[in-house]
């Protein structure tokens, strides 16, 4: 098996983990690359992935991604197209994505060798534009979003659901996140968390102005049309980690992309799982 590993911006503290990551790695035999950013004299002696074409080239079978969710959003950039299979390692907080621990390592480094492993699919966005806010590589696995810039005004967010008007949203800002996307800053917006596999999306407002005006979930075979206005002259758009500016002459077209994410899933670990422990579900005294 070809690895590599994937890090952005490591804390000193982050290093003796980096450190066993490596050896637990080359302990069982896998061949393991680092990718350009991954940075450090623990990293130095390992062979240098420079670009998506070097993943097809070295033919990598995985990616391992150490640092948080965000590092995987990265990750999972990087690999774009090629769908090469990600494993987390949660160096981060909460980690929804990152779900192997610091002190699981060697057992995930084992559980790689033997081949003890799942691939979910997990879908992804596509944004269409007129005109153009971003590459047409970009794409998202948590969430794309329309919010306001530095004015307290609320903006004016006019939506389509299939070629038919559902709604204008006064709010801060909206979230399109996919069921991966959808325990990140949907969450924290008050929408519902959708399990992986369950084909949809979820639309949230954030502050919207209206109390009658809630999160909705919808089919991922949809095609949602965007069109922004407010006081100010440019408002914000992201893909995940990718930021753009987008004024009310924008056309934004989102639809489920052709292409997934494929994440490794070990053996042990479920949705469930990693619900009742991020969450802490459970843990209530009276349980």
């Amino acid at each position: 098996m070809r690895t590599c590993l994937f890090s952005m911006d490591l804390r000193a503290e982050s290093m003796p983990f980096i450190r066993a990551l490596i050896d637990a790695v080359h302990e069982v035999g896998i061949v393991l690359y680092r990718h350009t950013a991954t940075e450090g004299q623990e990293m130095d002696s390992l062979p240098v992935i420079h670009s998506t074409q070097d993943l097809a080239d070295k033919k990598i079978d995985c990616i391992l991604a150490a640092g948080g969710d965000g590092t995987m959003l990265k990750a999972a950039a990087f690999a774009g197209k090629l769908q090469i299979p990600l494993l987390g390692l949660n160096l981060g907080r909460l980690g929804f994505l990152a779900v192997v621990e610091k002190d699981e390592i060697k057992s995930m480094a084992w559980a790689l060798k033997a081949q003890e492993f799942t691939i979910e699919r997990r879908t992804t966005l596509k944004m269409i534009s007129s005109p153009d806010v971003f590459d047409q590589n970009v794409f998202a696995l948590n969430d794309f979003t329309l919010v306001k810039r530095d004015n307290s005004s609320m903006i004016r967010i006019h939506t389509m659901l299939n070629g038919e008007f559902l709604n204008t949203y006064w709010a801060d800002g909206l979230i399109l996140a996919t069921p991966t996307g959808s325990t990140g800053y949907s969450l924290a917006c008050g929408g519902p968390i959708v399990f992986p596999q369950s084909s949809n999306f979820v639309l949230t407002p954030i502050a919207p102005h209206n109390l009658n005006v809630r999160p909705i979930v919808i089919s991922d075979d949809s095609v949602l049309e965007f069109n922004v206005e407010g006081r100010t002259d440019t408002f914000l758009c992201t893909m995940d980690s990718y930021f753009g500016q987008v004024t009310s002459e924008h056309q934004i077209i989102l639809r489920k992309n052709d292409f997934d994410i494929n994440l490794i899933r070990l053996e042990g670990y479920t949705f469930l799982k990693t619900l009742r422990k991020k969450l802490m579900w459970g843990l209530d005294q009276r349980n």
